[in-house]
């Protein structure tokens, strides 16, 4: 006689949909505030005041709201957030932050180079917070 035993990571189905949906559209929005912050606002400032009058805010906004997503993402109840997910997420987040700050320093002198030349010193913290948001994904790893 066997009987199931429930699962840990048993979560309503709902709870993952919305989670996951929340995290997702998060992760959206915040590529698309930096990427209209960068490729519109910061080079014509007529385009749209009210963002221009943010200023360097803009930057924490945008990466704010993907280092929220991926935390969100974390959680067991979305696909990032069990099984092979916490290795895949937690690695995805440490070399994308190493390669950020690799980057940067390689870029740092060309003025050309999108967005890192932007961004400025910023570029280390975006680079140290990717991390760290990989160790979020770490602590949930069993």
């Amino acid at each position: 006689m066997s009987t199931a035993t429930p699962s840990k990571y048993a979560d309503p189905g709902k709870l993952n949909l919305i989670r996951t949906g929340i995290a997702a559209l998060l992760f959206v929005i915040g590529v698309a505030w930096v990427a209209v912050y960068d490729i519109k606002v910061y080079d014509d400032p007529r385009s749209i005041t009210w963002m221009y009058d943010l200023a360097d805010w803009n930057w924490l906004i945008g990466f704010g709201l993907i280092m929220v997503a991926l935390v969100i993402a974390a959680n067991k109840g979305t696909p990032l957030g069990r099984g092979r997910g916490i290795v895949i997420g937690m690695l995805t987040c440490f070399l994308v932050g190493l390669v950020w700050i690799v980057l940067y320093y390689f870029t740092s002198n060309d003025p050309d180079f999108p967005l890192f030349s932007d961004l400025g010193q910023y570029n280390l913290l975006v680079g140290i917070a990717l991390m760290a948001t990989g160790f979020v994904y770490a602590t949930k790893w069993e």
